[in-house]
């Protein structure tokens, strides 16, 4: 397993062992004493499978004050996946780490809580999985507007199909302090 460090730490791409012939592929896409080895100590209590058809964006979602760190990666087709550090005092406030992760490259994206998380369909469709350190509670939902200019993502994508709540999203300079997450120095 091949554990890449983005420009934001905590944030990790990881690239799982493949062993392939030419009757397919082999993958752990979890395992955790050896993800625990790697940086990734969360304990996971949820799976989720999202399915999306091409130009449907996700996001930037987020929960507090229960954060969900969530470990990210596609079973079919392809999505640009974007965390954001929305963590109030953090020296990367507003940052973002942007990915492509596909069927193709069986890349895995690590997103920390106290970062907002968002992706977008770049093939025609695309099955999505989520494993999730704490349980969903969208009392404690919280959205950050995809397009925010202050986050400045570069979208592959200019006119996406957005849900309801997602257009409805904040900038992130409108939400309040004690509504975000908390940066915490380790």
């Amino acid at each position: 397993m091949n554990i890449i460090q983005t420009d934001i730490p905590g944030v990790l791409i990881i690239e799982p062992r493949v062993f392939g012939d030419e009757r397919g592929f082999f993958m752990e896409t979890w395992q955790q004493r050896r993800y625990a080895e790697a940086g990734l100590p969360e304990q996971f209590v949820q799976d989720n499978i999202s399915f999306s058809r091409r130009g449907i964006l996700r996001g930037l979602h987020y929960q507090h004050p229960q954060g969900q760190g969530k470990l990210v990666y596609v079973l079919q087709g392809e999505v640009y996946d974007v965390a954001v550090d929305i963590r109030a005092d953090s020296p990367h406030f507003g940052r973002s780490v942007a990915l492509t992760l596909s069927a193709e490259n069986r890349r895995q994206f690590y997103i920390p809580p106290g970062f907002a998380h968002g992706f977008c369909v770049t093939s025609d469709a695309a099955l999505f999985v989520y494993k999730c350190t704490e349980f969903y509670n969208p009392a404690l939902e919280g959205c950050v507007r995809w397009n925010d200019p202050q986050v400045g993502i570069k979208w592959p994508i200019s006119e996406p199909t957005l849900s309801d709540k997602d257009k409805a999203a904040a900038l992130l300079k409108e939400i309040p302090k004690d509504r975000l997450p908390q940066y915490s120095p380790t």
